[in-house]
């Protein structure tokens, strides 16, 4: 006889076999969760500076004279990379919520060939951890080139900004993202303890 399924709060893991929480019947740390949620939430102000420039606001970037570079609309395919750069990171960023969620240990249904399938533990972990070295090394060097341009290198180079405020928005809005590799490595080792050790 078949059990009805059990919808359970907590964001569906629960206790019960017949609940719509964790696959491999182990939840996943509260630490976990809060980490996966806040690697979203980094991703968003830099998204939100994308945005920014490609609908022609110049973000307080000033040109030669020092005043206020109005880039005016950016144009065709150029607009179109930025804001698909944004969605792309923001995609990844919410990837990480799978480390946590039921949807990470088995692919929806409404996933073409694969829907319904068990997600491979080690997959996951190897694809999240490289993922992660990737976006810490992406990151590190990013920050290392806009402080040595910025603040070392030749006049011309780097960005101009039209006053302090402008530069520490940028940073602002930026340097979060140097938490984001390291933050998705600990998630993939927490990911990996929960799926594949006993």
């Amino acid at each position: 006889m078949r059990t009805a399924t059990r919808v359970v709060p907590n964001g569906g893991f629960g206790p019960g076999p017949g609940s719509l929480g964790s696959r491999d019947g182990r939840r996943p740390p509260r630490w976990a969760v809060r980490t996966a949620h806040l690697i979203t939430v980094i991703v968003l102000p830099s998204g939100l500076w994308r945005v920014g420039v490609a609908l022609g606001f110049s973000m307080g970037v000033s040109n030669a004279g020092g005043v206020d570079a109005s880039l005016g609309f950016v144009p065709g395919w150029q607009a179109v990379s930025i804001l698909g750069l944004t969605l792309l990171s923001e995609g990844i960023g919410l990837l990480s919520l799978g480390l946590v969620r039921p949807w990470g240990e088995v692919f929806p249904r409404w996933m073409p060939l694969i829907g319904g399938r068990r997600v491979r533990p080690v997959g996951a972990t190897v694809l999240a951890a490289v993922g992660a070295i990737a976006l810490t090394a992406i990151w590190t060097f990013a920050t290392v080139n806009f402080i040595v341009l910025t603040v070392f290198g030749p006049p011309g180079k780097g960005f101009a900004f039209v006053n302090g405020w402008w530069e520490a928005l940028l940073i602002l809005c930026y340097a979060p993202l140097l938490l984001w590799g390291p933050l998705l490595l600990a998630l993939a080792w927490a990911y990996y303890r929960r799926r594949c050790r006993d």
